[in-house]
């Protein structure tokens, strides 16, 4: 692990709180993010449309439309400052000038605002891991590859100030140890895999941010812990599981930062407070106001340690009151005046302590995420040095805590959720020291689901 790494950036856990970073960004058309207020990020898409050569035109007046309203509203409601999410479909990232035309004609209206109204902004493009559409995918080689790293550069050049992606590194993997339940094969997937993978991706990424003077923005585990918290919404995966795989997630995204992204983190990493912990990089969160997109136990405590706060996504539908994403632009900047009026006035983290304690006895997963947990989780992580070994000791950390949960808790979970926590705690506390027996291991049972090679194993 990196020597910058050795102790946390946030030596008093108290002084974490929303708005504020160690190390702020500043970006855009002046925009100052983690300076000690809260900035609303709006995510927006499209709603159900071919993206093709025949369509791309009404593509990009669609997006035109969508970001004009959004910026309308922040006038409207006097906010000064902003910062627009550009999430790529699939189709954007995999025609990489669709993706960078997009991105130019979003720029330009956001170039108009500012010197019309003076409204500061920013835009986070968001790169598809595109990756992942071959079973077992090419993680290092290959025409997707290549692709998807051009696209981060047409992007670059044509107006992104932060760039961003959700990668998968590993997923293969996870993806099937979630639906066995299998802790060791969730462990490899992150702590190794997953390391791995982000050590490559964003090495390539830092280049072609420094290139064209952005900012490396940050990954997130969305397609880990964020698919694990939803089947267990569905009741598909026991939530301890989901649990513990929250907080394995927090060493393998950390090393997106080692590799030199700058923040903001993205939104749908629910493992971000403890990584501003650890560095003291500027992150998104979302949480209630990204219903929208995705039901969740973590509204208001994903709130705490934000520096933006995020809808997630939304699609451009019409409802009473207007279009979704300017309803939603409302909603997080209504959301994000309370954050900043407590820091001015002196009571923020008291709304602060309001927000994790909201959530933490209603759901282990919840509980995983206060405070104290991801303190705890992150002085481990740096204690340790060893992303592997962090990974390992950081699940079974989640263990003692869903443990406590239980022990203070009012809400009761299942005998068969109990059951689940010995079995995780088990397979956690006889899993291999040592990488390469891990590696084995998993060479000998689930080799056909990833190319080792791809990952410089």
């Amino acid at each position: 692990m990196d020597k910058n790494f050795e102790k946390l950036i946030f030596t008093d856990k108290n002084d974490l709180i929303f708005g504020r970073a160690k190390y702020p960004v500043v970006c855009g058309f002046g925009v100052e993010i983690g300076a000690g207020r809260v900035i609303p990020e709006v995510n927006f898409t499209l709603p159900p449309m071919n993206i093709n050569e025949e369509s791309i035109s009404e593509v990009r007046d669609r997006f035109r439309q969508m970001v004009r309203r959004i910026l309308e509203k922040a006038v409207e409601l006097e906010q000064e400052e902003i910062v627009l999410e550009l999430e790529h479909l699939f189709e954007l990232t995999k025609n990489p000038q669709w993706g960078a035309m997009v991105t130019s004609d979003i720029k330009k209206i956001m170039d108009e605002f500012y010197n019309h109204y003076g409204l500061k902004s920013a835009l986070r493009v968001t790169i598809a891991d595109i990756r992942d559409q071959e079973r077992p995918p090419k993680m290092r080689s290959g025409k997707l590859v290549e692709t998807m790293f051009e696209s981060f550069e047409k992007c670059a050049m044509e107006g992104a100030d932060i760039l961003s992606i959700e990668s998968t590194g590993g997923k293969e993997v996870h993806d099937q140890a979630l639906l066995t339940g299998n802790i060791r094969g969730m462990i490899f997937a992150l702590g190794v895999l997953g390391v791995k993978d982000m050590e490559f991706l964003w090495k390539n990424i830092v280049e072609i941010a420094n290139k064209y003077k952005v900012i490396p923005g940050g990954d997130t585990a969305c397609g880990f812990a964020n698919t694990a918290m939803q089947l267990s919404h569905q009741k598909l995966l026991p939530k301890v599981l989901s649990a513990v795989d929250r907080l394995i997630t927090i060493p393998r995204s950390l090393k997106a930062v080692e590799m030199g992204a700058k923040g903001p983190l993205k939104d749908c990493g629910y493992e971000n407070p403890a990584i501003k912990l650890i560095t003291g990089v500027p992150i998104s969160m979302e949480g209630k106001s990204s219903a929208c997109a995705h039901s969740s136990p973590l509204g208001n405590i994903s709130a705490y340690a934000c520096d933006l706060w995020s809808n997630e996504s939304v699609q451009d539908v019409r409802l009473l009151s207007g279009f979704a994403p300017e309803v939603f632009t409302e909603i997080l900047i209504y959301d994000c005046r309370l954050m900043n009026t407590a820091l001015k006035k002196g009571f923020g983290k008291e709304l602060r302590d309001l927000f994790i304690y909201s959530d933490i006895y209603l759901d282990p997963q919840a509980y995983v995420l206060s405070l104290d947990v991801l303190y705890n989780s992150a002085k481990k992580i740096v204690e340790i040095g060893d992303y592997y070994k962090s990974t390992v000791e950081v699940g079974r950390y989640a263990v003692e805590c869903i443990k406590e949960f239980l022990r203070n808790s009012k809400v009761k979970i299942s005998p068969r959720e109990e059951q689940w926590l010995l079995k995780i705690e088990e397979e956690l506390n006889s899993i291999p020291d040592d990488p390469q027996n891990l590696l084995e291991e998993i060479l000998e049972d689930e080799g056909d689901l990833f190319i080792k090679e791809e990952y410089g194993l």
